[in-house]
């Protein structure tokens, strides 16, 4: 059986290295496992209960939730802005989480992981990212977690794929996420 992650990059930059570390989880996923890295975060208008209406939801927030529907779990890859998570990531979860208790996230398993120029990788936005995660229902993996310190330095002339230490710590999530029995 084929289990089916779909990645959220809280970066819209072309170039993220955060968007090349879900690349690497795409390139290097297990074989039962089917990565998808899911395009249009940018194009969903900011979380508003005013236009979250039934039969009338904006259609990129209806293309979310209906890809999120279908995957069986979901890898948050996520940058550090000002210390926490980054604005387009927050609003997919924001709008993930409704109708409350029956959202399309609820119950999912949700891995974090994610890379910045800090010192710590963004640890402090990956914990935002699951607190807010957890709390909208997803079954987050607290030990699923790689966060990749010196991004800027690390990949400036090396893609994550390409990354010894980025591929093992990606293994080890996915195995989390995607487990072989699944």
């Amino acid at each position: 059986m084929t289990v089916r992650i779909l990645t959220l990059v809280g970066s819209l930059r072309a170039g993220s290295h955060n968007r090349r570390m879900a690349e690497a989880a795409v390139k290097h996923a297990p074989e039962h496992a089917e990565i998808e890295i899911y395009e249009g975060l940018a194009e969903i208008p900011f979380y508003n209960e005013d236009i979250d209406v039934e039969g009338a939801v904006p259609e990129p927030a209806a293309r979310l939730r209906e890809a999120v529907s279908r995957a069986d779990g979901l890898l948050l890859v996520s940058p550090e802005y000002n210390g926490t998570i980054p604005a387009v990531l927050k609003n997919a979860i924001d709008w993930l989480s409704r109708p409350y208790g029956t959202g399309a996230i609820t119950g999912k398993p949700v891995a974090v992981i994610g890379t910045a120029f800090g010192r710590y990788g963004g640890v402090w936005a990956q914990d935002e990212a699951r607190k807010s995660v957890g709390i909208a229902g997803g079954a987050v993996l607290e030990e699923a977690r790689l966060s990749i310190p010196g991004s800027v330095t690390r990949f400036a002339t090396v893609h994550p794929a390409d990354d010894s230490e980025v591929v093992t710590g990606l293994l080890q999530v996915l195995d989390q996420l995607a487990p072989a029995h699944a």
